[in-house]
């Protein structure tokens, strides 16, 4: 397994609607496909991942796309996705500030 979420970018509207009450992680992009920002949908996310997804795109006015990863492992590869994004970045994605949970990261840095 890729460290990074490498699945492909799907269209907002046509990821929701595959979504189901899955718990995993997931990434949302603008229009030129940059993250703007990473969640999950944990054991509290009423309909899991569709319920998270849907909610967070509403929030975030310029989200266009979306990506997922189907786990339960899903709080800690949260944190490495949001380790991966500032070894990568240097910051948080944009709307990562929306996010109310409280959030603890160490330091990756990634290969490649």
């Amino acid at each position: 397994m890729a460290i990074r979420l490498t699945k492909p970018w799907i269209p907002l509207e046509e990821g929701i609607a595959g979504l189901r009450g899955h718990l995993g992680v997931f990434q949302l992009a603008d229009a030129q496909q940059q993250i703007v920002y990473i969640g999950f949908a944990g054991g509290n996310s009423l309909f899991g991942l569709r319920g998270e997804v849907t909610a967070m795109s509403k929030e975030i006015a310029d989200s266009a796309f979306v990506r997922v990863e189907i786990t339960t492992a899903y709080l800690s590869r949260y944190r490495e996705l949001m380790m991966i994004h500032i070894a990568d970045h240097g910051i948080l994605p944009s709307a990562n500030k929306l996010n109310k949970q409280p959030l603890t990261l160490g330091k990756m840095s990634p290969a490649g």
